[in-house]
Formats: C-alpha cells, sequence, structure tokens
C-alpha cells in the first residue's frame, strides 16, 4: 500500500547544505523530489565524470533495486533512499569490504539513534528479526577508473501497512523516532568514517574493521542454512568472518568460506 506524504515532512535541504564539513568532508548531497533508482543516476553520473563524494537522496524511490533483481517503490517521504558515489584507491581484490562495512556504519547510526541495530552477514541491518534496512554496491566501469555506487534504504516513517513484506520493520513500527535529515547527516558520517578507515588500510586498520563488524554482526555464532547458485545448501554454525570479508561456516565436512557474490541466501537454520 503506497500512501501519500501528508504529515511527512521533507528533508531540510538548507541543514543538508549547512552539516559540518568535517562530518560529511568531500560529500555533495543532492535531494530529489522522485527518481526510480538512485543508483542508476549516480552510475550515471559516474560515467559523465563525476568526482567522489556525490549523494544522490529521492524522498519517493518508484523503481529501487535490490539483490536478485528485486524492485519495490517507497511511500514519499517515509524512508531514507539514497546512493553514495565512491572512487576507491584501495586494492580492488578488498573491494568485497565495502558491502560489509556499508552495513556496519548504518548499523552503528542507528543504535545511537536509539535502535537495537545488528547487521546480518553481508549487510542487511535488522532490528530483532526484522529488516530495516537494505544495501545494493554495483561497480561501475567508467573512463576515469573502476567505481562503486553504495545504495542504501532505510525504512524510517513506515507505517505496519506500508512495509514492502511482513519480514520487514521501520524504525516508526519498533518505536523508534528519528529526523530523517539528522539521521541522513550521521549515516553518512558513519559510512565517511568507516570507508576512510578502510581505504588507509594495512594490516591494523584491517583488523580493526573486521572486529568491529563481528561484533555488531548477528549471524556469527547461529546455525545457518546457505543456498548457494549451484542448488547447493550449506549448512552450519556462521564462526567469523575472514580477512576479504567472506562468512566462515563450520560444518561436518570442516569450515567453509563463502563470498557475498556467491551465495543467493543466508538464513537462520
Amino acid at each position: 500500500m503506497i500512501s501519500d506524504d501528508a504529515g511527512r515532512p521533507p528533508l531540510d535541504a538548507a541543514r543538508l547544505a549547512a552539516a559540518d564539513p568535517d562530518l560529511l568532508p568531500g560529500l555533495h548531497v543532492e535531494v530529489l523530489d522522485a527518481a526510480p533508482s538512485t543508483n542508476a543516476l549516480v552510475a550515471e553520473r559516474a560515467h559523465e565524470g563525476a568526482a567522489e563524494g556525490l549523494v544522490l537522496v529521492a524522498e519517493h524511490q518508484t523503481a529501487g533495486r535490490g539483490r536478485l533483481d528485486r524492485t519495490w517503490e517507497t511511500p514519499p517521504r517515509s524512508a531514507l533512499t539514497f546512493s553514495v558515489l565512491l572512487r576507491p584507491t584501495a586494492p580492488t581484490h578488498s573491494w568485497p569490504w565495502l558491502p560489509l562495512l556499508t552495513g556496519y556504519a548504518v548499523a552503528k547510526a542507528l543504535r545511537a539513534a536509539g535502535a537495537e541495530a545488528e547487521v546480518k552477514w553481508p549487510n542487511d541491518v535488522l532490528l530483532g528479526q526484522r529488516k530495516v534496512s537494505g544495501i545494493l554496491l554495483e561497480r561501475v566501469e567508467t573512463a576515469s577508473g573502476p567505481a562503486a555506487v553504495v545504495g542504501i534504504g532505510i525504512n524510517v516513517g513506515m507505517t505496519a501497512d506500508e512495509l514492502p513484506v511482513p519480514e520487514a520493520v521501520s524504525l516508526a513500527v519498533a518505536g523508534v523516532e528519528v529526523d530523517r535529515t539528522d539521521l541522513l547527516v550521521d549515516v553518512l558520517a558513519s559510512l565517511w568514517e568507516a570507508y576512510t578507515t578502510w581505504q588507509e588500510g594495512g594490516d591494523l586498520a584491517g583488523m580493526r574493521l573486521a572486529e568491529s563488524y563481528a561484533a555488531a554482526c548477528a549471524t556469527l555464532g547461529s546455525e545457518v542454512r546457505v543456498d548457494l547458485p549451484s542448488g547447493e545448501v550449506l549448512t552450519g554454525t556462521a564462526t567469523g568472518i575472514d580477512p576479504s570479508g567472506r562468512l566462515l561456516v563450520a560444518h561436518d565436512g570442516g569450515r567453509t568460506a563463502v563470498s557475498a557474490g556467491d551465495v543467493v541466501h543466508v538464513r537462520p537454520v
């Protein structure tokens, strides 16, 4: 059920423009009344030569995209739906960490806002067992080198009737009241901090990121079922995250590392 935006205030563009530059260094935020997919728009801008730090936010996203080509429409002014353009200089073999650090950054900002948020590997953000935020990261080849488009959707003010699936939840339904403009600034600041740490690289920075992510990840320590594209199913205990960001699953035959790009679903048993 898609409602209008009655009673839902718009994002405050003036406050976004006046945000502390030390919190959002190099970020340029543009707010759109409506857009089919912010990821698609940012990818277009990347091909046109846009610099790192472009952020496009849609008050009403009409054809949002997720993993496995899922699409959805977001009720106007009920969520935060935005995409960020990054041009990492870190080696491409370490790029699998990007979706993980994004999920960690979103969960960290939501916890600061009063929500008991956790990460489900690799990057869904949960309140309890229900999804409050989804993330889609896409690599884009441009004339100036590869770029990453980080799409983030956070259910903020949706009512129970507006949630897309029973497994979803919003901050409002969970009883967490936030100002969307403040939350957007906090999420972007958290993302930029995690991204900068990752960019700096080095064993110590990587170890700290892995430890911080593991502490926020609800998947670890639980029995999981991993559905693979081949149709095979792997069941076991999620025991850790390896240096490449892969989930380590212990089972009767030993231990297997699975990457986000190589799984269809990871579910609790």
